[in-house]
């Protein structure tokens, strides 16, 4: 089975009508069952996010999916890490975040550890298989990822350093998905003890020295150029999300897509303030005032600041929602999900090795 699985990430890329393209998974609603099937529609592959969503959600994205597209996607999932929260941190943080709850009329939250329901949402897969299952803030137990090829699912793991993608190949992984700094929303580390700063391509000729896996990059790729230079560069295929945003099959908030086009953003920095792990967005108010006081404590501060972000989403607040973006934030645009892939794999060689 192990064989057999080892090429379900590059066959998908290789079959008639397919592109290079991924369509990242996007915690918290962005990644919808019609956004994962528009992207497999127009040749790439689309990706569910798992996290954050109960497993019965789960269940019933995935089978939403499959009604809607009979081509491959993909499952991500993240990996709880451990309770090392210092709580009198995470006790001073909520004091000195209370009045931008006040402003919304929002309570906090219960800053809390939580697993996000994995062992239950990996047996759903095993139950329930996917064509692939990928990884987020860690790697799986190996027995884990046995028990995925068993059931016939491929895995692959978010890595941000060579040693991250030398663990992930001896835990089983069939495939690697490359981070770059320069990608939106969480740094996809095993451990948040520093901020990842390589560059994507220097990245990705880092892991195809330190392991033989094909490779899928992400970070900062907002055109066909840039999927053409990682495919350069070793990778079979380039994962997109912020350049999905916007498409009218995005569950993002009609606020975070007002943003992404708002001229009002400078630019995009990584902060903790939000989630309490190091996550790339849009310069707004809320992450200038708060980031260097943010402490490290994740999930504790996503559930922390959980209800101000809904409100701030409801009301259209932008100055203290969370604009997750990576640095291509500039190319989203607002259209249909199948033009952003087609545009992205203009060019694109699909004719080529599946692996460097």
């Amino acid at each position: 089975m192990r064989q057999s699985t080892q090429t379900v990430v590059t066959s998908a890329f290789q079959a008639p009508g397919a592109v290079p393209v991924v369509g990242a998974p996007m915690a918290g609603g962005a990644s919808t069952p019609e956004l994962v099937a528009a992207v497999n529609e127009a040749g790439g592959m689309g990706f569910l996010a798992g996290g954050y969503a109960s497993p019965d959600a789960l269940a019933s994205r995935i089978a939403r999916t499959r009604e809607l597209t009979g081509r491959p996607f993909g499952v991500n999932l993240f990996v709880p890490g451990p309770d090392t929260a210092d709580r009198e941190r995470v006790r001073a943080y909520a004091r000195e975040i209370a009045p931008e709850m006040d402003a919304l009329g929002a309570a906090a939250g219960e800053p809390r550890w939580s697993d996000d329901d994995y062992p239950a949402k990996l047996a759903l897969l095993l139950e329930d298989p996917v064509p692939v299952v990928s990884f987020t803030f860690g790697a799986p137990a190996a027995v884990e990822a046995a028990a995925l090829h068993t059931a016939g699912s491929a895995v692959m793991v978010t890595v941000t350093t060579p040693d991250e993608a030398r663990a992930a190949a001896q835990a089983g992984a069939d495939a690697l998905c490359v981070q770059g700094a320069e990608a939106g929303g969480h740094q996809g580390s095993f451990d948040d003890a520093e901020e990842r700063t390589l560059p994507l391509l220097d990245l990705l000729g880092r892991v195809r020295e330190a392991v033989d896996l094909p490779l899928v990059a992400a970070g900062g790729i907002g055109d066909a150029a840039a999927v053409r230079k990682v495919l350069s560069h070793g990778a079979v295929a380039a994962q997109v999300g912020t350049v999905l945003l916007r498409t009218d099959e995005s569950g993002a908030s009609a606020a975070h897509k007002r943003a992404l086009a708002d001229e009002v953003f400078p630019g995009t920095a990584v902060t903790r303030a939000f989630s309490g792990r190091r996550a790339r967005g849009l310069v707004n108010r809320f992450l200038s005032a708060h980031t260097s006081e943010a402490p490290a404590a994740y999930p504790q501060v996503h559930y922390l600041t959980g209800p101000m972000r809904a409100a701030a989403a409801k009301e259209g607040d932008t100055d203290r929602l969370h604009l997750w973006a990576g640095t291509a934030y500039r190319s989203a645009e607002e259209c249909p999900a199948a033009d952003v892939v087609r545009s992205l794999a203009e060019g694109a060689d699909t004719t080529a090795p599946a692996r460097p």
